[in-house]
């Protein structure tokens, strides 16, 4: 496996310095992650198949990029991969097709070769799909065999709406999963948080799928506010700043729920996953230091299977983190960088939400406030 990093800059793919040399046309896969802005205004789907000319082509919008050490917001840049030992297959689909994200996420595993299947990266929508659906669909159809992690595509602190494309101009609702095939490919993974809880805990007696309407029998989105003091004039954006920590009757693990936005005249709010009826929940905040440790866990946990250094690191971290961490945002990628090895190139995105199983299952699972990271080698 080669991987090759870039940003585009004055109208041209910029050469990572620590790329090695690689042949365009033996590229045979390409993610591309960059601001809504930026991906609207300019045809770069074009330019990277002008120089990719072999490679299937995912494009992404984000709540900001990871290129090496460093977070850029408007930017755009893109992960090239010469995979010389392992085969892949990307698959698209569009929500407006499916009557839920559940089904949609069945039919997407659906539609790769099963055979050799041995792992799957997906990446979706962020505004008109339902994460938690989308992921319970995924784990139908893939059942514990094969490793599915990803992420859901951002559009900043706007929450209007996402994009993402396979080989083609990215739009809204599109899911794209990447099947990757044999034995040769080695890809490990971990995730973890880092957010404190505090308050009450209070559970929820009124909810439909990822809308969630009452909170012990008071409106939600009243008793939330309570706790939100001067943020509550920036809602839903400032909503990252205090998550929902939720436990599932009947599920092993707890979760974290994000807000994506609130209805005043509804008074409800709509989270990345759903949250049903009974489940207890606890408010959330944001520590930085714990925030940055949990990006050191999640690297170590990458590495807890393998005496490898790994080629590439994927990083999947959450907006909300980001508008916690604000200018000291970068701590948390060099957290990662002292954990990794020195070859292993790094890059990744913000995101809305997080795909990745809990550490030693296979089960994916949404997350949100995690750092999430996905490492990449070949036999």
């Amino acid at each position: 496996m080669k991987v090759n990093l870039y940003q585009y800059n004055n109208k041209s793919w910029e050469f990572n310095k620590e790329n090695e040399e690689i042949e365009n046309d033996k590229i045979n896969l390409v993610l591309c992650f960059g601001s809504k802005i930026i991906i609207e205004n300019g045809n770069y789907y074009a330019t990277l198949k002008e120089k990719f000319t072999s490679a299937n082509i995912i494009i992404s919008s984000t709540a900001g990029e990871i290129l090496g050490n460093v977070v850029n917001d408007d930017s755009i840049i893109c992960i090239a991969f010469e995979l010389e030992r392992t085969n892949t297959c990307a698959q698209s689909i569009n929500i407006s097709d499916y009557t839920s994200s559940y089904e949609a996420g069945k039919d997407l595993i659906t539609k790769l070769p099963q055979t050799d299947l041995k792992y799957v990266l997906v990446l979706s929508d962020g505004s008109l799909v339902n994460g938690g659906d989308l992921v319970n669909g995924l784990n139908e159809s893939a059942g514990e065999k094969t490793l599915i992690t990803g992420g859901i595509a951002g559009d900043s602190g706007n929450f209007q709406y996402t994009l993402v494309g396979l080989n083609e101009e990215p739009k809204s609702g599109n899911i794209v999963a990447i099947g990757f095939y044999g034995h040769n490919i080695l890809i490990n993974f971990g995730s973890d948080g880092g957010w404190d809880c505090f308050g009450l805990e209070r559970v929820i007696t009124k909810s439909e799928n990822n809308k969630l309407l009452e909170i012990d029998s008071i409106n939600a989105l009243d008793l939330y506010k309570k706790y939100l003091g001067h943020h509550i004039l920036y809602l839903p954006s400032s909503a990252l700043l205090f998550p929902l920590f939720i436990t599932i009757p009947g599920e092993q693990h707890s979760l974290v729920r994000t807000i994506l936005s609130i209805d005043e005249q509804e008074k409800s709010m709509t989270f990345a996953g759903n949250l049903p009826i009974g489940s207890k929940v606890r408010l959330m905040k944001g520590n930085l230091d714990n925030i940055k440790n949990a990006a050191t866990k999640a690297a170590k946990q990458t590495l807890e299977t393998t005496k490898r250094a790994p080629k590439f690191a994927l990083l999947i971290s959450c907006v909300g983190r980001k508008l916690v961490l604000k200018n000291r945002v970068d701590e948390e990628i060099e957290a990662v960088r002292e954990v990794l090895p020195p070859t292993t190139l790094i890059a990744g995105f913000y995101s809305y939400g997080e795909i990745v199983p809990f550490s030693n299952e296979k089960k994916c699972q949404l997350h949100n406030q995690t750092m999430t990271i996905t490492t990449f080698d070949e036999l």
